[in-house]
């Protein structure tokens, strides 16, 4: 019988914990649309607000997990050291705004309910905050699952779900895009989409105000 690998023990692990995730995130988004439920009464008829929540796929969880190791594998001698509860986005939940103007009013909202949450904002190519996000525990349900939640730019997480989708989770054969997806034409390319995303909607509210 082969032995069993590192990876092996972790998505045993993941099946296990599987339903405290969930039962994490179900009350991680019903905490955000409790918090932000008069905001959508304010919206003008084209502002919008969106939430969408997921639990990291098993695999996904194992990518992440094996990159944030020394050199980006795992180390035998260190397996019992791994977990997947490290992760701190085993739940996430997602608030999709637009326009940008009212980003600041929904993370407002949602800081004053989850004070004790890490920030750890997003930054576009030249430092300034894109989205933003956060990290903690839903101390009422699990104190052991992390759970990550997210204030974007409708625009920009839209882009973001598209490019995730058609690099990182594609099948093994395409593996050499994922490969390259950090080299500079990419990037370039990708920094000048997100400034595009945000320069039309800089205009857009520009118009409307006027």
């Amino acid at each position: 019988m082969p032995e069993r690998t590192i990876e092996d023990r972790l998505r045993e692990e993941y099946f296990d914990v599987l339903p405290d995730i969930r039962r994490v995130l179900w009350y991680l988004e019903a905490e955000i649309r409790y918090h932000t439920r008069e905001i959508p009464h304010r919206l003008k008829p084209h502002e919008q607000l969106v939430v969408k929540s997921r639990v990291k796929e098993c695999e996904s969880a194992l990518k992440s997990l094996r990159r944030r190791q020394e050199g980006g594998t795992f180390d035998s001698e260190l397996c019992a050291q791994y977990s997947l509860r490290n992760l701190p986005d085993l739940a996430g939940v997602r608030m999709l705004v637009f326009p940008r103007s009212i980003l600041n009013e929904v993370d407002l909202e949602l800081r004053t309910r989850f004070t004790d949450w890490k920030s750890d904002p997003v930054l576009d190519d030249r430092g300034e905050v894109l989205a933003y996000k956060y990290n903690g525990i839903c101390r009422n349900v699990n104190s052991r699952i992390k759970a990550e939640y997210q204030v974007v730019p409708m625009l920009i997480g839209l882009y973001w779900d598209v490019e995730h989708s058609a690099i990182y989770k594609p099948a093994p054969a395409m593996k050499t895009l994922r490969d390259k997806a950090g080299s500079e034409p990419l990037e370039v390319l990708n920094a000048n989409v997100v400034r595009a995303l945000l320069n039309f909607e800089a205009e857009f509210e520009r118009l409307v105000q006027d």
